[in-house]
């Protein structure tokens, strides 16, 4: 919820905007306003030629698709370890770690952006704010490079995927250690992939945007009216969970007679051979999958909840008869028409198609052959 975006609703619909719900609170909305605007100045001020290199790796450890198709015909989110219910994986998750890498002229690594597709929902603590498992994938690149190395991490469209495996059989670790396991594992093949990667010239550097507007899903009349009735009750009467879904139809209700649709900003940014994909929504999993089979570039990374916040963008067969889930329902954040995924994928695509990939940078090549080595020329001795 943004401050301000309820102030033209009732007073009970504000009440349950910015008293019930969670709401960013406008003082640090303004502290990060004008932290990005000093981190752009600063970064504009120190620029200087910098070698720089891409790669990706692959961690296939850590991160699962949390939908699962059940016997029932129907897909659950988190159907639980050991629900004898459960027919396999109603979706895919992608074990790409996408890497980019720059270094000084003296050759040392000054920071690097890694793109994952996995949710942040290690909680390492049990109350306030953390960075979850990107903490320990910047420890991890740091213990390796140094101190000094700026990490930036891009989350990959990760709609449906966590570090929770709904199929393992045996008992998930604490926070503090899950978000060591994840985080460690895929900096370290961030590690390994900066490792290999040859530094150069990563040109040209390109930008397209595209804002589309797209529809939100509109509950039924008879359906408002039975959220309302339920969001006036208390919700320890009717249940936490029907409360809290029945105060979401009524602000979404409250949000379409202002905006029946919702901007969507499509970004593509290249970067030599690579090029970033970005979405405001938290994409399923299998649009990445399917950016990455169809773009023109090399490399390219999807980058979700960039730019804005629109909750989640199943697929359509999310959407259809055999799909639902806790992504599929209906909230204020939560609410794009059900083609908007395509859409948004149909874009970036496009933008994509309007630049030239750049090359790779490579070693330098073998000197020419001139002799084996003489150590290792011989035929085998037996006596």
């Amino acid at each position: 919820m943004q401050p301000g975006q309820y102030d033209d609703a009732s007073p009970w619909v504000r009440s349950l905007a910015y008293e019930k719900s969670s709401c960013a609170d406008p003082k640090y909305v303004e502290h990060v306003r004008r932290q990005i605007v000093a981190a752009v100045c600063q970064a504009n001020q120190a620029r200087a030629a910098s070698p720089s290199g891409v790669g990706r790796g692959i961690e296939d450890q850590v991160a699962f698709n949390r939908r699962q198709r059940m016997r029932n015909g129907l897909c659950y989110t988190h159907a639980g370890a050991g629900n004898p219910d459960i027919l396999g994986y109603a979706g895919p998750a992608d074990p790409e770690v996408g890497v980019l890498g720059s270094w000084n002229a003296a050759g040392k690594l000054q920071g690097c952006i890694v793109n994952f597709a996995c949710h942040a929902t290690t909680n390492p603590v049990s109350a306030g704010i953390s960075a979850n498992y990107i903490y320990y994938l910047e420890q991890t690149i740091r213990g390796t490079f140094g101190p000094q190395v700026i990490v930036l991490f891009f989350p990959g469209d990760s709609g449906d995927v966590t570090q929770v495996d709904n199929l393992n059989p045996f008992a998930n670790p604490l926070g503090e250690r899950w978000a060591q396991r994840v985080g460690g594992r895929v900096g370290a093949e961030a590690v390994k992939v900066l490792l290999s990667m040859e530094p150069g010239s990563l040109a040209p550097l390109a930008a397209r945007s595209k804002l589309l507007q797209l529809k939100r899903r509109v509950p039924s009349p008879q359906r408002v009216r039975q959220c309302q009735e339920l969001a006036k009750q208390d919700p320890k009467q009717v249940g936490a969970t029907q409360w809290a879904f029945a105060k979401e139809i009524v602000l979404l209700d409250a949000l379409l007679a202002k905006s029946p649709s919702a901007p969507v900003e499509v970004q593509a940014l290249q970067v030599g051979p690579a090029v970033f994909l970005t979405s405001p929504g938290e994409m399923f999993c299998q649009y990445q999958l399917d950016q990455k089979a169809q773009s023109p570039f090399p490399m390219t990374f999807c980058v979700s909840v960039a730019n804005d916040f629109l909750g989640y963008v199943p697929t359509a067969e999310a959407m259809g008869a055999h799909g639902g889930g806790y992504e599929t329902r209906l909230t204020s954040c939560s609410n794009l028409e059900v083609g908007a995924g395509r859409r948004i994928v149909e874009t970036a695509l496009e933008l994509a198609r309007q630049m030239t990939p750049g090359r790779l940078p490579v070693p330098p090549k073998a000197a020419p052959f001139r002799q084996p080595w003489s150590y290792g020329n011989v035929p085998p001795e037996l006596n």
